[in-house]
């Protein structure tokens, strides 16, 4: 079964963009997701996935942008989940195409830094931020216990501009924190995911994460207000019997008719209901309806009325026993 997050990128694989804006897609791509070899004194730029999709896309965008013809070589791996291994492999104007993207140049070196013309630009973010998703990123199940994307970046300052780019041009309230060998931005709440998957365009996705998202929303709080019911039923359950209790004491020791007139009549229609609420009982005891304060004030005189007989018969067998 293909997994939700699977899912958001087999959409985003699909998605036809702008020239301009794929650059900016295969940056964040490359940056985090590729290798530089040198064989022969000739570099190559490989690029590893378990993801199909991916791997067509990055085949298809590095030959749109930079009229190249990348090699696409399928393996299978050997240890593990024996899944086929994709790997696009870039031989031709590697320099060219690293400095365009401004992910290494001869002078620099490698650049880890988000380029400034996407840090300025809020399309061109927009692409950034898909290529570092398909390159890095994982989105949890809505329907799973808790909300959680985040992005893996090996480079601290790089981390730091995507959560940049995140707040600044989006506001979703990103942070970020140390990760095994690096680091990761992150997102925990659900508007917010929601929020990223449409920024990325990953629309559908978005639009099932919602779905998915109200629905388990629905029902914790139906769940909550089926245990908020359940437990008020059983409150109400326990003070009843326990009035019963004391009205039944109070019929052995000293007779109902020995009441005054407002508690024998509440007292009565208790034993004949012992299954109405406090508030069922004030609107339908004979003598009323009375307030719920009221009724209870009279099943309180009932309770201290039992207690009463109870400590006297306590004390008569204590005596009774000292007196042996």
């Amino acid at each position: 079964m293909i997994s939700y997050a699977s899912s958001v990128k087999k959409e985003l694989t699909a998605l036809k963009v702008h020239p301009e804006h794929a650059k900016a897609e295969l940056a964040a791509f490359l940056r985090m997701n590729s290798v530089l070899h040198l064989h022969d004194h000739r570099f190559s730029l490989d690029i590893t996935t378990e993801n199909p999709a991916i791997a067509r896309r990055i085949f298809m965008l590095l030959k749109q942008a930079y009229q190249v013809e990348p090699l696409l070589l399928v393996s299978r791996k050997m240890k593990l989940k024996k899944n086929n291994q994709y790997l696009v492999r870039l031989q031709q104007n590697v320099n060219e195409v690293l400095s365009d993207l401004q992910i290494a140049t001869a002078k620099t070196g490698i650049v880890t830094r988000v380029p400034s013309q996407i840090r300025t630009s809020r399309q061109r973010a927009m692409s950034y931020l898909r290529g570092a998703f398909l390159a890095t990123g994982s989105v949890n199940n809505p329907e799973t216990s808790r909300y959680h994307l985040e992005i893996y970046s090996v480079y601290q300052d790089h981390n730091d501009d995507l959560m940049q780019l995140m707040n600044g041009f989006f506001n979703l309230n990103a942070h970020t924190t140390k990760r095994r060998n690096g680091f990761i931005v992150y997102l925990k709440e659900a508007e917010k995911i929601g929020d990223f998957l449409h920024i990325i365009g990953a629309v559908n996705a978005m639009l099932a994460f919602e779905d998915l998202r109200i629905m388990r929303d629905m029902r914790n709080s139906v769940n909550r207000l089926v245990n908020c019911d359940t437990a008020n039923l059983r409150k109400t359950a326990t003070a009843a019997a326990k009035q019963v209790e004391d009205i039944k004491l109070l019929s052995h020791q000293m007779g109902l008719e020995n009441l005054p007139q407002k508690l024998q009549v509440l007292a009565r229609f208790r034993l004949e209901n012992p299954e109405l609420s406090l508030k069922e009982v004030a609107e339908k005891v004979p003598d009323g309806p009375i307030s719920k304060s009221g009724v209870n004030h009279r099943f309180t005189k009932l309770h201290q009325m039992a207690q009463r007989i109870q400590q006297e018969y306590i004390l008569l067998q204590k005596k009774a026993t000292s007196d042996c």
